[in-house]
């Protein structure tokens, strides 16, 4: 029996508008009173998270900023952040690369290492609060979440890159079609949903998730049912458990509309 559903947002949960379809909210209480958990697994930090779902934010769980923020049952129980020296050898290596910059998160803030118009805003990436900065934020500024955009879209090209110099340190998801995420090694969506799980006492067969991108790789391949988008990454499709329609046809939504009817 699937006790908790974690689903990733944009290309997955999120309609072809970047909006939650107004069922979702219905579906999250009714599985809830059957005994089945809703996290929110995104990159997105849980700021952000909590706009989209304010009708029942309290209903539910939340894995944001790729697993560094984790909040059960409204409490905050696991906050990953950057190491400050991680973060200088990352910007280093990302200036060699003339089509790359970076973009630093913390609670509230988006930080910009380059100036504003070398990025362009797109879906989790939307910058909120930038500010154009000239150096790093010292230690003691708490870094959540890295992402690099991609000015020419190689992505692909530059995950690889960016690996071979620093994959001791970091992993990195292709994340849209010009950003990639700088991930903490062993942070990520599935460390995050695995604190969930402990919570409520659940196990790995009884999670079903769903994920479009690089950074729903690890989820994906960690829950009892792990469900790829149609819309998603071939090699995400590759190992999931199922490959189901996609997000613009809320097909998120009919899977958990048939849990719900199956638990009559």
């Amino acid at each position: 029996m699937i006790r908790l559903i974690a689903s990733d947002m944009d290309g997955t949960l999120l309609d072809e508008h970047s909006e939650v379809p107004p069922e979702t909210y219905d579906l999250i209480l009714a599985l809830r009173e059957k005994g089945v958990h809703f996290a929110a697994s995104s990159g997105r930090r849980f700021d952000r998270l909590c706009q989209f779902f304010a009708p029942v934010r309290d209903k539910m769980d939340f894995v944001a900023a790729n697993g560094a923020q984790v909040y059960v049952d409204g409490e905050l129980v696991d906050r990953e952040v950057f190491s400050h020296l991680g973060i200088r050898r990352l910007a280093k290596t990302v200036g060699k690369f003339e089509s790359l910059h970076m973009a630093l998160f913390d609670d509230e803030k988006s930080f910009l290492l380059d100036d504003e118009d070398k990025f362009v805003r797109e879906i989790d990436k939307d910058l909120p609060n930038a500010e154009r900065i000239w150096y790093l934020p010292g230690p003691d500024v708490s870094i959540l979440k890295i992402s690099i955009y991609c000015e020419d879209g190689h992505v692909m090209d530059y995950a690889y890159a960016l690996s071979r110099e620093l994959g001791d340190e970091f992993l990195f998801a292709p994340s849209g079609t010009h950003w990639i995420d700088a991930l903490q090694r062993g942070v990520n969506k599935a460390t995050g949903i695995e604190q969930v799980m402990a919570h409520h006492g659940i196990t790995r067969d009884e999670v079903m998730a769903f994920g479009d991108s690089m950074n729903d790789y690890e989820i994906i391949r960690f829950v009892g049912t792990g469900c790829a988008m149609a819309n998603g990454r071939p090699a995400l499709k590759a190992v999931a458990n199922r490959v189901i329609g996609y997000n613009y046809d809320q097909a998120v939504q009919g899977e958990m509309r048939k849990l719900l009817e199956s638990l009559g």
